[in-house]
């Protein structure tokens, strides 16, 4: 026994012996409440979230997983899982568990002759394009370089390339997972094939992932950046961009925004802190025909600023990156949406402009294109027909502004809703934990009920439930997503 008492987890005493005996298994770190680093390791990037895990476990091979997860399990700790970036949902830490925390596992292996990449879980995508790029390859990330690859992509992954390349889910070719009994799996089209369906989209519920080999494409530089409207000409400039996207070729990207200028170049001067809306637009056909192939987003208004340039692929991966450093409070709600109508579009009118700072941001993800050609069944995540996912995001460092911030999310929430296509997509579901177990099921629609019984499968116990929950699927149960289906088509 240690020289102190055990703290009390679920139902197990756990004693500093227990830690040495665990110690002597791992070859990374391991931090406990009594260690000088321990408030920066479990500290995460939404300042919101403040948990006191018991212990932090900082793996760096897969044997130090598989040792976390049989510790986890023979003693009763939940499991919090943080690959190498985000996670604004605070999934990457909890109180009175353990954190398997993988940030220190960054391998990756290119190989340009099959256009493939397998990276290690603590990769971050910034990370992933510095190793692809020089091969004129990239594989489907998000829009932030500091966003972490295994989150991204256990949540399907909608970012610059979507409409060409797919979802960052979609160009997934294997994984290699420690499952919740401590055994070694490979998931991929010809092995596990039903764990494979369901990290498609199914989040962190099914294992820990420890690699991800991805398909790769030919992408080296794109032109891409802002075209900025004034506020009286929002409407207008939404109905445009809908309109635009609609026929845009497969080679067009490009996401409607409001937002604050940022005070600092490209920005001109004359529009810093100015609130506006507009198209934050990647295009990744020949750069000589990017003016012609943006032209009517380049014709209306007339724009206030149109910030296209050439640019290296993860320089546009990394434009925002300032924008959103880690320790800043973050409040997010989100939809997917079926079409930009225009009472939606009147609601955005109404809340966009009300937006609160220079980190926030309402962005208009476009999920057509190459996104839409594979079935809705295909994979775990559901909405191949929704043509948009939008997110409504307070992101500030004053505490003082949490109580306005928050309001304005869900007031535009609440009126954007009952427009919307039911589901949200689950890496922007914050609240998922605080609501009813319908809200994840909505996301997942007729999918969610494979999605459980793949759960039963692998994780029984549901050892793996700090994440976007799907309950293991029991005999006689009435099916949650049934549930959360009646309850999305009364408007809920």
């Amino acid at each position: 026994m240690g020289d102190r008492p055990g703290t009390k987890t679920s139902d197990t005493l756990l004693n500093d012996s227990d830690i040495q005996t665990f110690k002597q298994t791992f070859r990374g770190i391991v931090v406990t409440p009594e260690d000088p680093g321990y408030d920066e390791a479990r500290s995460v990037y939404n300042r919101m979230i403040d948990r006191r895990p018991r212990l932090i476990a900082r793996c760096r091979n897969v044997a130090d997983v598989m040792s976390a997860v049989n510790f986890a399990r023979e003693h009763h700790l939940p499991p919090a899982i943080r690959g190498g970036g985000h996670n604004v949902a605070g999934f990457g830490v909890c109180d009175d568990g353990i954190v398997i925390d993988m940030s220190l596992m960054k391998g990756i292996r290119v190989d340009p002759e099959q256009r493939t990449v397998r990276a290690e879980a603590g990769c971050t995508w910034g990370d992933l394009d510095h190793a692809t790029h020089p091969f004129g390859l990239a594989a489907p990330g998000g829009i932030i370089s500091t966003t972490g690859i295994a989150g991204l992509t256990l949540g399907g992954g909608v970012g610059h390339l979507t409409r060409k390349c797919g979802l960052s889910c979609d160009n997934l070719l294997s994984v290699d997972l420690v499952s919740a009994d401590g055994g070694f799996l490979t998931a991929s089209e010809t092995k596990n094939e039903d764990l494979f369906w369901a990290i498609r989209g199914g989040g962190g519920n099914f294992g820990v992932i420890t690699s991800f080999e991805y398909t790769l494409h030919p992408v080296k530089n794109v032109v891409a950046g802002p075209i900025l409207y004034s506020l009286d000409r929002s409407r207008e400039a939404m109905r445009a961009y809908r309109d635009f996207m609609k026929t845009a070729p497969d080679e067009v990207n490009g996401f409607f925004v409001f937002l604050k200028v940022p005070p600092g170049p490209p920005f001109p001067e004359a529009l810093w802190n100015q609130t506006m809306c507009g198209a934050v637009m990647c295009y990744l056909g020949a750069p000589e025909k990017a003016n012609q192939a943006l032209k009517p987003l380049i014709d209306f208004g007339p724009p206030a600023l149109v910030g296209l340039t050439e640019m290296p692929y993860p320089a546009l991966q990394g434009a925002f990156d300032a924008l959103v450093p880690k320790g800043l409070l973050h409040y997010w709600k989100a939809d997917f949406v079926n079409e930009l109508t225009d009472d939606m579009i009147d609601v955005h009118a109404q809340f966009g402009p009300m937006i609160p700072t220079i980190n926030s941001a309402l962005h208009i993800y476009p999920v057509s294109g190459a996104a839409q050609r594979r079935g809705r069944h295909d994979t775990a995540w559901s909405y191949r027909d929704a043509e948009y996912v939008h997110v409504i995001a307070a992101m500030y460092d004053n505490d003082a502004d949490t109580e306005g911030n928050r309001a304005w999310v869900r007031e535009y929430w609440k009126a954007l809703h009952p427009l919307s296509a039911g589901g949200s997509y689950v890496n922007f579901l914050m609240d998922a934990a605080n609501e009813d177990e319908g809200r994840v099921a909505a996301s997942y629609r007729d999918n969610y009920d494979r999605l459980a019984a793949v759960k039963a499968r692998y994780d029984p116990n549901n050892l793996f439930s700090i994440n976007q929950n799907i309950k293991p699927a029991t005999a006689g149960t009435t099916p949650a997503g049934q549930g959360a289906r009646s309850a999305n088509s009364a408007g809920e």
